[in-house]
């Protein structure tokens, strides 16, 4: 899906305003969590900032502007810090990038919602365009809230899931994480089933319901 939007010049722009908006935006959400938590391990390594220069991954932004599958720099913080808060404080940390996604996938659904764009028909045109890449910002946010919410190391999903587990499953999750990475890929390149289920049906289902 998202290789289909950089089919032509206008999608690829598209493509490359939103990745950059919603990975650092989505990087800052886990700095700044970590850091309400009494944490400042990101603070002290930069990352407390919407500066894109210090959350996109050169390497992993062009993969993804090419492939559709990509990557940005992980957020840094001490576990350790964040419990001492409070005992969910990993938990908090590792939602925080998702649900920042789901917000600015809110957010840049208002216009629809108020009818702003109800009479857009033409094919050029301010709100034309405007309409368009919001609708594309919506669609990869919630692409990237419900990829980052598979269950499978290093994947925020992960971290929710293992705290929310008994001691058993957490002790389950703990023997699997170092599979984590290959089973990522493995599930991308050949669970295109599971994918469908777990990310693109969510995400149809939302935008039709934010775009309405």
């Amino acid at each position: 899906m998202l290789r289909g939007l950089g089919n032509d010049p206008v999608g690829f722009v598209y493509l490359a305003i939103t990745l950059v908006i919603a990975l650092t935006v989505h990087e800052f959400a886990h700095a700044w969590t970590a850091f309400q938590l009494g944490d400042d391990t990101a603070q002290r390594a930069g990352r407390l900032t919407l500066n894109p220069l210090k959350h996109l991954d050169p390497l992993g932004t062009i993969i993804f502007l090419a492939v559709g599958f990509g990557w940005a720099k992980p957020v840094p913080f001490d576990p350790y810090a964040v419990t001492r808060r409070n005992p969910a404080g990993v938990m908090f940390v590792a939602a925080a990038g998702p649900i920042s996604n789901l917000l600015m996938a809110i957010v840049a659904s208002i216009p629809f919602q108020t009818g702003l764009f109800d009479s857009v028909v033409a094919s050029e045109g301010v709100l034309f365009f405007a309409a368009s890449f919001l609708a594309t910002f919506i669609r990869i946010n919630l692409v990237l809230l419900f990829f980052n919410l598979i269950p499978v190391a290093p994947l925020d999903g992960e971290k929710v899931l293992s705290y929310l587990l008994p001691p058993s499953g957490q002790a389950t999750m703990a023997r699997i994480r170092p599979y984590g990475p290959m089973l990522l890929l493995l599930l991308l390149f050949a669970g295109r089933g599971i994918i469908s289920v777990l990310i693109f049906t969510p995400v149809n289902q939302l935008f039709r319901l934010l775009v309405s």
